[in-house]
């Protein structure tokens, strides 16, 4: 069955967190061409130089920031339809017992935190119209089955701060499903494969645009699309 996309965002706003480099400008850049007013969340919002966005300074660990950028949404577009929930921290790569509690809050803070503070305080705009979407820029890392293409899942060695938050945000998705679907709104959590990020390895097969492809496909869908899943290259894949 195909799924039901928009073809065209136009008249549609967008906000996307860590929207200054890498996946983040990628889906930013992407949700532009596609006609959407895009707010581009940023730690610093001088960081975001695309003239055609609009720069937003939001501080995912800030609670103060979220609801400031929340608001001038509301006040400047009066609706938001699209949430992507891209902004994200990687520890080190150390074993549990050699992991700070600094790290591990830190990555709890960004990753998990974060988009629960920020989709808390959008949720009145994105249920306020028909079809909010929310994308959760997870990990395979998250995963609890097969992960694949070289992912280990939330069982693999190393990050472990790192596996358990985006675990943690698949079940963030899935509970956003859970609560809200029956008033309309789409959420769902996307692995974007391993990109050529500050995050990632400079060996990554992806690049930047390819790993924000699903993201923005998922961004597209209408009130009609699919739900509560996780995605991989526009196939669901198991949690």
């Amino acid at each position: 069955m195909e799924t039901p996309l928009y073809e065209s965002l136009d008249g549609q706003v967008a906000l996307v967190t860590g929207a200054t480099r890498g996946i983040g400008a990628a889906v930013a850049a992407g949700l532009v061409d596609l006609g959407a007013t895009v707010y581009a969340g940023a730690r610093n919002a001088d960081d975001v130089t695309a003239v055609d966005q609009r720069p937003i300074r939001l501080d995912v660990t800030e609670d103060a920031t979220v609801e400031a950028a929340v608001d001038r949404v509301d006040d400047e577009a009066g609706r938001l339809d699209v949430l992507v929930n891209n902004a994200g921290v990687a520890p080190p790569n150390v074993p549990l017992h050699e992991t700070t509690t600094a790290d591990i809050d830190a990555t709890l803070s960004v990753n998990l935190r974060g988009p629960m503070v920020v989709t808390r305080a959008a949720l009145p705009l994105l249920l306020d119209g028909v079809g909010g979407r929310v994308v959760n820029v997870s990990s395979g890392d998250g995963a609890f089955e097969d992960p694949q293409e070289g992912y280990h899942g939330v069982a693999g060695p190393g990050y472990p701060s790192y596996r358990v938050s985006k675990a943690g945000l698949n079940g963030f998705t899935r509970y956003l499903d859970g609560e809200y679907a029956s008033d309309g709104l789409v959420a769902n959590a996307v692995c974007p494969g391993a990109v050529r990020t500050d995050m990632g390895s400079d060996d990554a097969p992806r690049t930047p645009a390819e790993g924000a492809a699903t993201p923005l496909w998922l961004a597209r869908f209408t009130p009609e699309g699919p739900s509560g899943s996780f995605w991989r290259d526009r196939e669901r894949i198991p949690w």
